[in-house]
């Protein structure tokens, strides 16, 4: 089976799916394109014109959340809890975890005031998050799982904005979400799932949007 991911290198979904296939010690090839100007190939092949793609010998497998149940599917391990009840609710925060990627575009773009209010929309969704969890190293327990997964790419941008900035994003109010966040960051297959220099990609990334976020920019 030949498995290609095609995307883009800033894109958290595509992270996701290399920590899954390098998790699941996987085989595959990574295409990177220009989702702002994609190839026609491209076009064809993508029935949303979205990333990222997973080409698998022939066939597409399109939108993150079914790219990463297939994933799992063909590994050999199950990222996902036995109990179907607490199966069902990590899917539940996974999707949920899928509306803080719209905050941290806001974080980056919006004005002072789109930023304020992004803000206060992601910290209080760490608050739900914080309810929930406990002093296990990772979500669930102390094995690395499919949930966990899901908000390492949330974890490292926020890292990323507190290095680049005086901590404007600290999570340390939140005792059990900050060691959960230390504890996937420390992961290899969690370092290693984006390109080098990807960070300083980012920073870039928040300059050149001109928002709110790139006035608390430090060297």
């Amino acid at each position: 089976m030949k498995l290609e991911l095609i995307s883009f290198k800033l894109c958290p979904f595509a992270q996701r799916t290399v920590i899954l296939l390098n998790t699941q010690k996987l085989d595959f090839e990574i295409t990177y394109i220009n989702p702002m100007n994609p190839p026609d190939w491209f076009k064809k092949i993508s029935p949303t014109g979205q990333v990222p793609l997973l080409k698998v010998d022939d066939k597409i497998v399109f939108e993150s959340s079914v790219i990463s149940e297939f994933v799992n599917d063909i590994g050999t391990l199950d990222l996902h809890p036995n109990d179907v009840v607490e199966k069902a609710n990590n899917r539940s925060w996974i999707a949920f975890s899928g509306t803080m990627f719209d905050d941290l575009f806001s974080l980056i773009t919006g004005n002072e005031e789109k930023f304020n209010a992004a803000k206060t929309n992601l910290f209080a969704k760490f608050a739900k998050l914080e309810a929930v969890k406990h002093n296990n190293t990772f979500f669930n327990n102390d094995d690395f799982a499919m949930i966990d997964v899901a908000f390492s790419p949330i974890f490292m941008r926020l890292a990323w904005i507190n290095e680049f900035t005086n901590n404007t994003l600290s999570i340390t109010e939140f005792k059990h979400l900050s060691a959960w966040s230390d504890a996937v960051l420390a992961l290899d297959v969690v370092k290693n799932s984006v390109v080098k220099g990807l960070d300083d990609v980012y920073y870039s990334n928040i300059e050149a949007r001109e928002g709110h976020l790139s006035t608390l920019l430090i060297d």
